[in-house]
């Protein structure tokens, strides 16, 4: 299977629109899922998956199937994609905030406009009553944008440690979302 993923890569950097296309048909529903679940529109979630099939064409002669399987590439380069987007959205200044008196907190997550509809702030009221390290965790990956890694090092807490809390976080997240959305 590998080889044929490095053949594939390699037909998709030699700019063969088959190729690309066999790529997009593979992996763009799993990309567009993940970019749903960050990204504050369906909109925004379209165009970014469009932007990671770019980039995937752009860096296609880099893929080494010795150093990871193919799908496990394609969502490397799309959640940094992702994480890169969020950061630049994080750091746009907004015309209605140049004007505002209020200064945010530090260590408040980045919401962007739009997102404060009822789902949203629902979402937002059951992350605030997470557990500390598990609110702490999922508010700088997911609203703030940094890696597992940065936040390790910014919390002096084991890399597995933050893991493991986003891990259980994410559960209880998953389980109480749920049931508000159901019912």
């Amino acid at each position: 299977m590998s080889h044929q993923d490095w053949t594939l890569m390699q037909r998709v950097a030699s700019g063969d629109e088959a190729a690309v296309g066999e790529l997009y048909d593979r992996f763009a529903s799993l990309v567009f899922k993940n970019a749903r679940q960050i990204l504050p529109s369906q909109a925004e979630a379209e165009d970014a998956v469009q932007e990671v099939f770019i980039r995937l064409w752009q860096t296609a002669d880099r893929y080494d199937p010795r150093r990871a399987k193919l799908v496990t590439w394609v969502m490397l380069i799309a959640r940094r994609h992702l994480i890169d987007r969020l950061r630049r959205s994080a750091v746009r200044p907004k015309p209605s905030s140049l004007d505002s008196e209020r200064t945010p907190q530090a260590d408040a997550p980045v919401i962007r406009d739009g997102e404060y509809d009822e789902r949203n702030a629902r979402l937002l009221e059951r992350i605030a009553d997470l557990p500390e390290l598990q609110r702490v965790v999922i508010e700088r990956a997911y609203l703030q944008g940094f890696t597992l890694r940065e936040v390790s090092e910014q919390l002096n807490a084991p890399l597995g440690t933050i893991k493991s809390a986003l891990s259980r976080g994410l559960v209880r997240l998953r389980e109480r979302v749920s049931s508000d959305w159901v019912g």
